[in-house]
């Protein structure tokens, strides 16, 4: 049985109904980490942040990458974007949210990168409101986060994320407390919505 606290959706359907009235300015002041590495999967990295920022928060790409960091679509490498600060001048207490877009190649550098697991620590430690999607949620192994956790995935973890605690689901998208997971590119549109509610909800925005 699921914890009260976790809300599974399939078709975006629950007995957790969204708040149906607008989004906008709802994540006014928020600020947002976007960790990526080259191989991100553009679609999970580009929807989630417009839609961050059409809800008010700030977004900013951190990666280890110097300068731009390159996307992954449709079995292509896709575009370049710019990296608004390196990950070893990033400090994770300046950001109230965390953003993990999937890909392959991504989480897979992430979590053999030392300062990328540190970063993504301490939104675990704090109880920060943590987003993942896809491949993302391999680093949040390295970073003990899933432990006793229910989530879901690109089906192709599901081994590693069991073997590391996890209760693995196949749902489009699940909420457990302070993270929300989806599977690929198709759940974008509830993970979205999923991700801004749970920002808003589990967020204090701290006065700048």
């Amino acid at each position: 049985m699921l914890k009260p606290c976790i809300r599974a959706f399939s078709g975006f359907a629950s007995n957790h109904k969204l708040k149906e009235e607008t989004m906008e300015n709802s994540l006014k002041g928020l600020k947002v980490a976007i960790l990526v590495a080259h191989g991100f999967e553009q679609s999970e990295m580009v929807e989630p942040k417009k839609a961050l920022e059409q809800a008010g928060a700030k977004t900013f790409i951190i990666s280890p990458i110097k300068g731009k960091v390159k996307g992954w679509s449709a079995k292509n490498w896709g575009d370049e974007f710019p990296v608004d600060k390196e990950l070893s001048q990033a400090k994770a207490d300046e950001f109230d949210a965390l953003l993990l877009p999937g890909g392959v190649a991504n989480p897979d550098t992430l979590r053999m990168t030392p300062a990328a697991v540190e970063f993504v620590k301490h939104f675990i430690k704090e109880g920060k409101p943590i987003a993942s999607i896809c491949h993302g949620p391999w680093i949040l192994i390295n970073a003990k986060g899933v432990k006793g956790k229910t989530l879901t995935s690109w089906p192709s973890i599901q081994v590693d994320l069991i073997n590391a605690g996890a209760n693995w689901v196949d749902q489009q998208v699940v909420v457990d407390d302070n993270l929300v997971t989806s599977r690929k590119p198709e759940d974008l549109p509830a993970f979205n919505k999923a991700m801004i509610t749970l920002f808003s909800e589990k967020t204090v925005i701290r006065s700048r």
